[in-house]
């Protein structure tokens, strides 16, 4: 039936004198409809906008209005290299140099290793971080970026999840020793599923002494299976361990490249989370490594 109609027919097949609509009839119909649009169009907003407000849209990493920039910091300057005595040494180190930088630069037991000692130390007293942790994300730096000039990871990323992962080595009371090792060894809780993923043991117990389920291990907390794929020997002395600050923080940026150039907001970004899956984490780490970016200058 519409508006329009003289009559209608009911159940009953009965005849009726037809309703024709009044004007205030008419315009209640045209709200009616109007308020349906708007009730649609804000359902609609709601959708979009939700999942954004609860971190659970594209951008699983977290939001980006706690950090909006990427950090950034120069490449750390190297140690001066002793003038080689004769030609073939010269042509031995011409051929293990890439962008001026001699490699691989491994730390190997020192204090600050290859890294130019007063760059070090200004930097430390600047950020609070302990040399002999800074010197091994400094190197990180380095080996990566002779490895993939692409990735843009630095050392302040680095020394950010050092410092939430661990407080630079010193977690618990633990310290690095003079091989840079972590004493105690820093071992996580249990990965059970009690608030926590559930890991079952992966290495026997060889690295977080748990036979029955993983623990995130080292100053960086890499858990048993992810150090079995990435594990890097830094220092160089033929033992990858997940213990030891050069290997560990190497691994980190070697791991962080993985997921692809960290040059934009949204790459760096994208790598941290796939480092920690949380979105405060990825905050968490962008605003510790400005802060190390921003005193250095």
């Amino acid at each position: 039936m519409s508006w329009d109609d003289d009559s209608f027919a009911d159940g009953f097949g009965e005849r009726h004198p037809g309703r024709r609509a009044t004007r205030w009839q008419i315009a209640g119909q045209a709200a009616g409809y109007v308020g349906l649009v708007v009730g649609v169009i804000a359902l609609l907003v709601a959708a979009v906008m939700l999942p954004g407000v609860l971190g659970l849209g594209s951008n699983p990493a977290g939001t980006v209005s706690t950090q909006a920039h990427v950090p950034r910091v120069a490449l750390p300057p190297m140690a001066a290299t002793a003038e080689p005595e004769d030609a073939a040494e010269a042509d031995a180190q011409s051929e293990n140099t890439v962008d001026g930088l001699t490699g691989p630069p491994a730390v190997s037991g020192s204090e600050t290793g290859p890294i130019d000692p007063d760059w070090t130390a200004r930097t430390a007293e600047a950020t609070g971080i302990p040399q002999r942790a800074l010197a091994a994300y400094a190197q990180a730096h380095g080996v990566v970026a002779r490895e993939d000039a692409e990735c843009g990871v630095d050392w302040a990323t680095i020394a950010a999840i050092g410092a939430i992962e661990s407080n630079h080595g010193r977690h618990g009371g633990a310290s690095l020793d003079d091989r840079g090792r972590a004493l105690p060894e820093i071992i996580g809780r249990a990965l059970d599923g009690n608030g926590v993923a559930t890991i079952t043991d992966t290495d026997g117990g060889r690295l977080d002494g748990d036979t029955t389920w993983d623990r995130a291990v080292g100053p960086m907390q890499f858990i048993p299976s992810t150090w079995a794929q990435w594990a890097s020997d830094a220092d160089g002395d033929g033992v990858a361990d997940p213990h030891q600050i050069d290997d560990a923080a190497e691994t980190t940026a070697r791991y962080l490249c993985a997921s692809g150039s960290m040059r934009s907001l949204e790459g760096w970004r994208a790598a941290i989370f796939s480092y920690n899956r949380d979105g405060d984490y990825v905050d968490a780490v962008a605003r510790v490594a400005n802060e190390y970016a921003a005193a250095v200058g």
